[in-house]
């Protein structure tokens, strides 16, 4: 029997969101001057709550303000860098680095599978200690730019639970060998809890809390 740990991102290890950070960090550290775009942010955001653009096209309508439409990924690197220490010094759980060491320690191998993009997820993961990784991908063309573009779809609810049976496939392993512990804070994640054999709810938002005790899942408070 192999076992797996697998933990949402945004409010799981980290204490907030992890994305908006990101472009701001992006904005002050290469582009100042995109801060006079910012007027056009809510458009995006209300096109989404009428529902007339989807999460994916928000997230990237987002992206194509506050990053660019083409950057080079050369040169965004050292600032991804830099933000990756800024997420693990100021905006991480304790507990949840604890506990990833814990099932480290009893054996267990640790997938990161989170909506944010992999394009800083990346650096994050190494930081922990994680080999592998399963987030929202960019396209990056010939010329290695960033493009406001995601690869398939955006890792979240169903998506994220295709993306984790996708990559258990390539790994070659079969899910009726496997022993499968997952943690999250957020009800969105309820495909990928309900696929596994042993569900933690971490931190959770009140509709995840309320699944968690119909479900008899545990649940815990890293805050």
């Amino acid at each position: 029997m192999t076992k797996l740990a697998i933990y949402d991102m945004d409010r799981t290890i980290t204490i907030r969101g992890t994305y908006t950070p990101f472009l701001f960090h992006m904005v002050f550290a290469r582009a100042p001057w995109r801060l006079a775009l910012l007027p056009l942010l809510p458009f995006g955001f209300i096109g989404y709550g009428l529902k007339l653009i989807s999460r994916k096209s928000l997230k990237t309508y987002n992206q194509r303000l506050l990053l660019g439409s083409k950057p080079s990924l050369a040169k965004l690197q050292p600032h991804i860098e830099r933000y990756a220490d800024i997420v693990m010094q100021t905006n991480s759980y304790a507990k949840a680095i604890a506990q990833i060491e814990t099932d480290r320690a009893e054996g267990r191998r640790i997938i990161l599978a989170t909506a944010s993009y992999e394009l800083y997820v990346e650096a994050i993961a190494r930081r922990l200690g994680i080999a592998d990784m399963i987030a929202t991908r960019l396209e990056i063309d010939d010329k290695g730019r960033v493009l406001p573009k995601i690869i398939g779809e955006n890792c979240y609810d169903e998506a994220k639970l295709d993306r984790i049976k996708t990559f258990l496939d390539e790994q070659g392993l079969e899910r009726e060998q496997l022993h499968i512990r997952a943690y999250s804070d957020h009800v969105s994640d309820a495909p990928m809890l309900e696929f596994a054999d042993e569900v933690i709810a971490t931190t959770p938002s009140l509709p995840l809390r309320h699944l968690a005790k119909k479900r008899g899942w545990k649940i815990v408070d890293w805050a």
